[in-house]
């Protein structure tokens, strides 16, 4: 059988998804060389990082992080681009577990109580076929074994794309677009709220601000990637 399998590799290489080079014997979806090469934050062992500074007088986060720097061309758009583009659901549990590395050390989980995905609008995710933050937060959970409610926060307006928008308009679009479902399984408890890529940190504002108000919880969140330096 291993004899079988070196001969399908050799004229069938499973490609890194990050470069397209063969993968080695021992990695999984993306190359050694290619994730050495992200640009790491370390923000989760830095209080008062840029992202916790983002949201300072817009919401009460009690901890904020990302995971990478987020580069146009770049590897991790590559990643990411592929998990919310082409159904690579595969790539963004790898993704999580790897959100949970480069945090586990330090204080950042010590106090979390469950994770929640920020949600997306039912019609998107039945194109998409997933939630991109969700598939992140399975792979999260899958190592952390901090529990995951994928469904108690709902995403109840469809303010599609915001790529080009600016950050007041993310702000307006974002607003009132977010409610509580199952109340009980988060009232009062730390929630780590996970997403994919922070720009304006509109969408997350908006996600705390519920949390918050409704259920009475402590909000962090951890995202792969902020767009900004």
């Amino acid at each position: 059988m291993a004899l079988l399998q070196d001969f399908f590799h050799l004229f069938f290489p499973q490609l890194c998804e990050a470069c397209s080079s063969a993968l080695y014997e021992g990695e999984e979806l993306v190359c050694l060389r290619c994730r050495a090469k992200l640009p790491s934050t370390k923000q989760a062992q830095h209080p008062e990082n840029m992202v916790e500074r983002l949201f300072w007088g817009r919401v009460p986060m009690q901890k904020a992080a990302a995971v990478y720097f987020y580069n146009k061309g770049a590897r991790i758009q590559v990643l990411l681009h592929a998990l919310k583009y082409r159904n690579r659901a595969d790539l963004g549990i790898l993704l999580g577990k790897w959100m949970y590395e480069e945090v586990k050390q330090g204080s950042f989980l010590m106090d979390i109580d469950c994770l929640v995905p920020v949600p997306i609008h039912p019609k998107k995710k039945k194109v998409r076929g997933y939630n991109q933050a969700a598939i992140l937060a399975r792979g999260f959970a899958e190592l952390s074994a901090i529990p995951l409610y994928e469904e108690v926060l709902l995403k109840m307006e469809n303010t599609g794309s915001q790529t080009r928008l600016s950050r007041i308009a993310r702000w307006e679009n974002a607003q009132e677009s977010f409610a509580i479902h199952s109340l009980e399984e988060i009232a009062g408890k730390h929630v780590l709220l996970i997403d994919d890529v922070i720009t304006t940190g509109a969408t997350l504002e908006a996600c705390a601000g519920v949390l918050i108000k409704e259920a009475n919880c402590k909000v962090s969140v951890l995202s792969v990637a902020c767009a900004f330096q």
